[in-house]
């Protein structure tokens, strides 16, 4: 009998993930465990406490680690990605009704390193003018009080960052007024209720978000998945093992996903919502590895520098384990 190296992995169980949880799809060589943990629980624990032979992590805590001790080793596997611009929320008494009118105002974000909040901003001051030092940011609990980061980093120069009361949430101070604007990837409840004094910025965010893709060819990654480098080290063949698995999972999901006899999911017109997505994007609207992602990481990397979260201007191949990014032919 062969043995399988035991290997605990945290990662919400997505769709593109599932056969990884059920064990439909197994690793090379890995005894695989799976806890499906919701994501800031995952990043969290690992983070701070390196809990986890390989989690999923925020791409921006990730780069900022890089910097740091450089504790995780990340594959090209991405099981979030999300457009942006339906998560700037703004107080419908602010008078905000465009993106320029943001600059100067009180903003809202759980963290300032967010991944979102980095692509935010990056987005914001690249294509609509607002500088990240425009505004003052005010950090903590988006429903409960009392979030702190996750990994530490320096304060950016000219960036003014205070924590929210204690006792407050963001989504309470953006309801009252206290807040101007809000930068959050998780929907506020009060918004998701119907509160009218909470709106989007973007009346029409699926029409921008396109929009964005077609100029930039941009669908930004928010997640990497990542394992602890002292485990990396010692078994090096476990990133790429982890990296086909993967892979295979998702390609298993991206087949499922266009099966029209019963539909496996509960979204009457998905059928029409893959043929406009893939009209627009392409039909490999979610792809893996290096090679189809460079220019999305490379502006991740370049707006987490200017932020002065990163503390040098990577290049996206510096993010991967190498053998990852690089396939054998036959």
């Amino acid at each position: 009998m062969s043995v399988r190296v035991p290997l605990t992995l945290a990662c919400w169980d997505y769709d593109r993930t599932l056969p990884l949880a059920t064990g439909d799809v197994r690793p090379d060589g890995i005894d695989l465990t799976y806890l499906n943990l919701p994501v800031e629980e995952t990043f969290f624990r690992m983070a701070r406490f390196r809990e986890f032979d390989a989690a999923e992590l925020s791409l921006s805590s990730y780069v900022i680690s890089l910097g740091q001790d450089a504790p995780f080793v990340a594959i090209p596997v991405f099981p979030s990605r999300s457009f942006r611009h339906n998560g700037i929320y703004v107080h419908a008494g602010s008078g905000i009704s465009e993106p320029a009118g943001l600059a100067g105002r009180i903003v809202g974000v759980p963290e300032y390193q967010l991944t979102a909040a980095v692509w935010i901003r990056g987005i914001l001051a690249e294509h609509y003018g607002v500088a990240v030092e425009s505004v003052r940011y005010r950090t903590g609990g988006l429903h409960r009080p009392g979030r702190t980061d996750k990994i530490r980093h320096a304060a950016p120069p000219g960036v003014q960052i205070e924590p929210i009361p204690p006792g407050a949430t963001l989504d309470g101070m953006l309801a009252e007024g206290a807040l101007d604007a809000l930068y959050s990837p998780r929907t506020p409840r009060l918004f998701a209720d119907g509160d009218p004094r909470v709106r989007r910025l973007f009346a029409d965010p699926r029409t921008e978000e396109e929009r964005y893709f077609t100029t930039t060819g941009i669908f930004p990654i928010m997640h990497v998945v990542a394992l602890r480098r002292d485990l990396y080290e010692r078994r090096p063949w476990l990133a790429q093992s982890l990296y086909k698995a993967f892979e295979q999972a998702r390609a298993a999901t991206a087949a499922r996903m266009t099966e029209t006899a019963a539909p496996r999911y509960m979204l009457p017109w998905l059928y029409a919502d893959i043929e406009r997505t893939q009209a627009l994007m392409g039909p490999d609207f979610w792809p893996y590895g290096l090679a189809a992602n460079e220019n999305n990481l490379r502006t991740f990397l370049r707006y987490s520098h200017e932020q002065h979260l990163a503390t040098k201007l990577m290049e996206p191949a510096d993010l991967f384990a190498p053998e990852t990014c690089e396939t054998h032919v036959v």
